[in-house]
């Protein structure tokens, strides 16, 4: 069986971490997210990818290769317009010939969810259940079987919802092929289901370890879980006088310095240079080549490649691109004084704690200041003292 996942996407919701990379190569846990699905559909027994891409496939393609890396085989097909889900399935009618899963590649599945869904009759549609079902298709079932899919309800009938995850034959190209334009002026897959429930066809298949990646804050609640299984490794060098509790995973290269305090879970990426006297709290990621300075802390959060942090800085609860600079004292803060849910940019994050979304090669001068809910755009540089908040956007500045 082969698995065709659909990463052509944009990733809007995810601005401004997806303006210079596609959605699915964002990182959780040090890898891009759709690297763990793939891992988690080989683990199922798949070994054959069709990789649907469009925006930023370069970096998708440059990445994955042919899949030999992994010990699988991967195939690439074009999405040339961002016309719509039915549309990215639609191009890869030629790269399948049986049955096949097709799998949105922005979100966390289990290997034990992918073999439920392909151990059982085609069509299937992957389901889950949230508390809030609007965001997403709201389901109804009877039994296993799908009566009713009402995408973005603003009174859903339901907390069961598409997971974005199928087993399909090939019937469905043809089914998609009659979708038109929905409302969103989208070629969408989900219409082409219509008929299939109609018919009391569709089977549903629940997903207890699925989770979405619409937001930066999802990256945060995804990395988290990734983190906890993972055991302690050190390809690095720590020297006397670090203590490190948990699980704490240092990369080759990587030099951790003498009075640093690590509390686990925590990945830490090739040719990093962490303290002296830091303290790096669960559960943050630190990509490649970063420096953790002396005096700085940093708590459940992705700090991207490149990124430097080197002095008296405070980051909690935040994500932050590749190539930053924070000057010395700059801090993001993460709570509300009155412990309200975060919002950003307009968005509720339900999280109490949230700190900012920071953009790729961003500037910040000694002594800056990062309100909660804070989203700053790629290339934006800010003067020593500067109070940031709100939304601000790419090569924005501050003097």
């Amino acid at each position: 069986m082969e698995c065709v996942v659909l990463a052509a996407g944009e990733g809007k919701r995810m601005r401004p971490l997806t303006a210079q990379r596609p959605k699915v190569m964002l990182p959780v846990a040090n890898r891009p997210m759709m690297e763990h699905l793939v891992l988690a559909a080989k683990d199922a027994g798949i070994t054959g990818f069709v990789f649907v891409v469009g925006y930023g496939e370069r970096e998708v393609r440059s990445y994955f290769g042919d899949g030999s890396r992994w010990g699988v085989r991967i195939r690439y097909c074009r999405q040339r317009q961002q016309a719509g889900t039915a549309d990215a399935l639609l191009s890869a009618r030629d790269f399948v010939s049986g049955p096949f899963l097709a799998m949105n590649g922005d979100m966390i599945l289990s290997s034990a969810d992918i073999s439920r869904i392909i151990r059982t009759p085609a069509p299937v549609m992957g389901t889950s259940t949230t508390d809030h079902p609007g965001d997403f298709g709201v389901v109804l079932l009877e039994g296993d079987t799908v009566t009713s899919l009402e995408e973005k309800s603003a009174h859903p009938k339901s907390n069961i919802i598409n997971a974005g995850a199928y087993l399909f034959g090939p019937e469905i190209f043809d089914l998609l092929e009659k979708v038109g334009l929905s409302s969103r002026g989208e070629l969408e897959l989900t219409d082409a289901l219509t008929a299939l429930i109609e018919e009391h066809r569709l089977r549903a298949v629940p997903l207890p370890s699925w989770r979405d990646l619409g937001y930066p804050w999802d990256l945060l609640d995804a990395n988290a879980l990734l983190l906890e299984p993972a055991g302690a490794q050190n390809d690095g060098t720590i020297e006397e006088g670090v203590y490190t509790s948990g699980k704490v995973i240092v990369g080759k290269g990587s030099v951790i310095k003498s009075g640093t305090y690590i509390e686990g879970p925590c990945i830490i990426g090739n040719n990093c240079k962490i303290g002296p006297h830091a303290y790096i709290r669960g559960a943050t990621s630190i990509g490649d080549n970063c420096h953790i300075g002396h005096c700085t802390e940093l708590k459940n959060s992705i700090i991207m490649p490149g990124t430097k942090i080197p002095h008296f800085n405070y980051i909690g609860d935040s994500v932050i691109g590749s190539g930053c600079n924070f000057g010395a004292g700059t801090k993001v803060a993460n709570l509300r004084h009155d412990h309200a849910p975060v919002r950003v940019a307009g968005h509720d994050t339900r999280h109490t704690k949230f700190g900012a979304v920071v953009g790729d090669n961003v500037r910040f001068g000694i002594n800056c200041s990062v309100n909660v809910g804070s989203v700053i755009g790629s290339g934006a540089h800010f003067a020593p003292g500067s109070y940031i908040h709100g939304k601000f956007g790419e090569n924005a500045t501050i003097r």
